[in-house]
């Protein structure tokens, strides 16, 4: 599949039986810098946002397309050089990042090679491990939208 110029970030959440929600965050294999994010990945041509997550999160956690997603109004810009470099001209030096969270039922993820490891953390714990600042806005914003969904103070 050829590349777009987008990329998109996933958090997968649970809501707990005594509804506290929980978020999962997955460290990069150290050859490419062993730091936490989302699921994050890029669009092909031709496919929507919504289809770039739904195979991201499938192809980085197992995660099933037919889970419950929610876009974010969080988007970033990210420059090229931290995705993939210039592969559609010079003139293209930064790419839109949209965000979505996803709920699913189980703890149970199924990791690619892209990550050493997954954790299953308060959204505290993960805002101070959390490498990229877009991922610390995207996460924001699902942890207040499902907060006040849950009926949390916020």
């Amino acid at each position: 599949m050829d590349r777009a110029p987008f990329q998109v970030l996933v958090f997968p959440y649970r809501v707990l039986p005594n509804d506290d929600i929980v978020y999962a965050v997955f460290r990069r294999d150290l050859s490419t810098g062993g730091y936490w994010q989302g699921i994050a990945g890029g669009g092909g041509v031709g496919e929507s946002e919504l289809e770039a997550a739904k195979r991201e999160a499938n192809e980085e956690a197992g995660i099933d397309r037919d889970r419950e997603y929610m876009k974010l109004d969080s988007q970033a810009m990210i420059p090229v050089v931290n995705v993939c470099g210039f592969i559609w001209g010079k003139d293209v030096l930064v790419i839109p990042e949209y965000c979505f969270g996803v709920r699913i039922e189980h703890e149970d993820l199924i990791l690619s090679g892209e990550h050493m490891e997954y954790r299953w953390v308060t959204y505290q714990e993960a805002q101070g491990i959390l490498h990229w600042d877009s991922n610390k806005c995207a996460l924001w914003e699902l942890d207040y939208r499902l907060r006040e969904k849950v009926g949390y103070p916020i």
